[in-house]
């Protein structure tokens, strides 16, 4: 499971493709078509002084600024549409290399996540182990105790005399012995 695959061969060809930031992506798209950006200012201006001129009740300029608003969208649009036109190609190879970049990621964080699955799975059995180990170890020293514990009470029956067997009688048997004796 490698974390880094290779990217297509096609991007050799382009240096220039890298892993960017939105900011990043946004200035350079900023250098590459800086008409669109020029034209946008000019709309924006041509409003600013049509509403400056519509203030100041000066129809002609407010007309003319309008038409300068027209003119200026269109320089915008046909700056976005032949931009388009001439950057197609490295766009095309631009999404291309982003979906490697986000394949290469999704499979960064899956075998992330297989891993940590692994070292969860693996510190579970060694759980399990030594949770059997200490029950394995708690039953033998029961069975241990018991077989010491019968071992001493054979030796305590073995060490009375058989004179004193009366001794080693239990409650039901001396109380029985009593009631035969006196009946």
């Amino acid at each position: 499971m490698s974390s880094r695959e290779p990217l297509p061969s096609s991007f050799d060809d382009h240096p220039e493709f890298k892993e960017e930031s939105s900011f990043q992506k946004f200035t350079r798209r900023l250098k590459e078509e800086p008409l669109i950006p020029l034209g946008c200012a000019a709309t924006c201006y041509a409003l600013y002084r049509a509403y400056r001129s519509m203030k100041a009740r000066d129809s002609v300029e407010m007309n003319r600024m309008f038409r300068a608003r027209i003119y200026a969208q269109g320089f915008t649009l046909v700056a976005i549409v032949a931009g388009g036109m001439y950057f197609k190609t490295e766009r095309q190879q631009r999404r291309e290399f982003e979906k490697a970049v986000e394949v290469r990621r999704s499979q960064e964080k899956r075998d992330a996540w297989l891993r940590e699955l692994e070292i969860r799975d693996k510190e579970d059995r060694d759980w399990r182990e030594r949770h059997a180990a200490m029950e394995a170890a708690a039953k033998e020293a029961e069975r241990k105790g018991a077989a010491k514990a019968a071992l001493e009470q054979d030796t305590a029956r073995s060490a009375l005399e058989p004179g004193d067997e009366k001794r080693s009688l239990g409650v039901l048997d001396a109380v029985r012995d009593m009631a035969s004796r006196g009946g």
